[in-house]
């Protein structure tokens, strides 16, 4: 009896051993057999097929916002970005957001101003140059974008009636890197980049009252109403419905804002000491945000066209669609076990020195099935590691592995063999698997031992990205293959 067990643990090393290898599996042989019969492994690779497809929109839910304009270098297309955000409020926190009005010290006919009002728009990075003069138009929202809904980058507030006709608008000119700053200052300031837009002109109300600010505005408002801050959703509602942020002039940077903030600056009075003091409210993913995208979307037609490799491109743009060659690898394996079924995608590394500055890669990858592209991210979803996988660009190997898709191909098998007769005919998407560009966000817990990791969003890439890989109709180079490992019983 140990002598099996003995024997049982070699073999099953042996397998650990062959799966986690690097090299292609074909290069192992066609059978491994162990000395007492308990199972035998089996080895094969089979191609697999790729072409280039279009996504005209994607679900603009992400954590950043992107806002500027970029032409890029493959297309000779504009890729224009706008972004509109709400503004949260602290669960009721009433009390604590404003001091007490009889404390506020400058008035204006006896009812309290506030100094000046400040919307931030905080970048979390770039792509293109900095320097670049660009424009935008801030437009004060004349209702709050409806929650519940989904929302894809082809949906303009603007041209949908959410933007106040008559209602506050600012035009600023910005770069990000300010040349008026010392290069000492510029340097240091890399890493907290800002579009400031000051809020500090009159403004008039639905109602026609007109205030000396927008901040004296829910300044006034907040006395009057306090039961409007009580929450985000009676905020926007009542108070602030939310800002629209576009692209009006300039090209050559798109920013990516990870915070939008509205700031409220006041002076008070307390204990005979005088302060100066603001009251911030943020705009982030935890309110509504939504990301419009303008892009020509005739041209990205042409260049999924090419069919000597495929696509990965974003935003909005070019995706790699897959067929997995599920039928040829359970065929006369039915009743064997798949341990191992690994496909890698290499990257072509041949853009033009404008295209490499401007067009990084996409870092993360998800495969999922075709069918269930959209509403992967529309129900918020994760990699399950069995109809969803992630992989990372290998900068070593120029490539994206995906290691062990051995869960996907009896998923897919078994749908198909439990469909009935006709599911291939209308389900004829239903061994195919797209490669779509993602961001993903990550969560962190620490126990006395160890640190673990886990991912807890997963957003489309909205970034401007864009890769060649291998493959396609017309594919130049060796062929993509997925290298099985069976597991057959005695």
């Amino acid at each position: 009896m140990m002598r099996k067990l003995l024997l049982t643990g070699i073999v099953a090393f042996m397998m650990f051993t062959i799966s986690s290898c690097d090299e292609d599996t074909a290069t192992i042989g066609k059978s491994l057999t162990s000395n007492v019969d308990l199972f035998t492994i089996v080895t094969d690779t089979f191609d697999v097929s790729t072409h280039s497809m279009t996504v005209d929109a994607v679900l603009s839910h992400s954590t950043y916002g992107y806002l500027g304009r970029i032409k890029d270098p493959e297309t000779g297309a504009y890729i224009t970005s706008d972004f509109m955000t709400q503004f949260a409020t602290l669960e009721n926190a009433v009390d604590s957001l404003f001091p007490p009005k009889e404390n506020i010290l400058n008035k204006e006919d006896d009812e309290v101003i506030a100094d000046s009002c400040i919307i931030t728009l905080l970048v979390n990075g770039f792509t293109g140059d900095s320097l670049a003069a660009m424009k935008l138009t801030a437009y004060e929202l004349d209702k709050p974008v409806e929650e519940g809904k989904m929302y894809y980058t082809d949906f303009d507030p603007e041209a949908e009636g959410y933007v106040r006709n008559d209602g506050l608008q600012r035009h600023v000119v910005y770069s990000l890197t300010n040349m008026q700053q010392s290069d000492s200052l510029r340097k240091a300031n890399q890493s907290s980049l800002a579009i400031n837009i000051k809020l500090d002109k009159p403004y008039t109300d639905k109602s026609g009252k007109v205030y000396n600010n927008y901040g004296t505005y829910v300044l006034r408002t907040y006395y009057e109403h306090p039961e409007y801050f009580k929450n985000s959703n009676i905020f926007t509602q009542k108070v602030c419905p939310g800002f629209y942020f576009k692209t009006t002039d300039g090209v050559g940077v798109m920013a990516e804002i990870s915070i939008a903030r509205m700031s409220i600056h006041y002076k008070f009075l307390m204990n005979e000491t005088t302060y100066s003091n603001y009251t911030l409210f943020y705009g982030t993913e935890e309110v509504l945000q939504t990301t419009h995208i303008s892009n020509d979307q005739n041209l990205i037609d042409k260049m999924a066209e090419e069919t000597e490799w495929t696509y990965l491109k974003t935003p909005a743009g070019i995706y790699t669609e897959v067929t997995l060659p599920v039928d040829d690898i359970k065929q006369n394996h039915e009743n064997d076990t798949i341990t191992s079924a690994k496909i890698i995608f290499h990257k072509m590394n041949d853009k033009t020195e404008l295209a490499e500055k401007l067009l990084k890669d996409p870092t993360t990858l998800l495969m999922v099935e075709r069918d269930s592209m959209e509403t992967f991210f529309e129900k918020r979803k994760k990699p399950d590691n069995i109809s969803s996988y992630l992989a990372t660009l290998s900068s070593s190997y120029n490539s994206y592995t995906f290691n062990n898709i051995s869960a996907l191909i009896n998923f897919l098998y078994t749908k198909k063999n439990n469909g009935g007769a006709n599911f291939t005919a209308e389900h004829p998407n239903w061994n195919k698997v797209v490669l779509v560009p993602v961001q993903t966000t990550t969560t962190s817990s620490s126990s006395y031992y160890s640190t673990s990791t886990t991912i807890s969003a997963v957003n489309n890439e909205m970034s401007i990205t864009s890769s060649r890989l291998v493959g396609g109709p017309d594919n130049q180079h060796d062929p993509i293959t997925i290298s099985v490992i069976y597991n057959k019983g005695k």
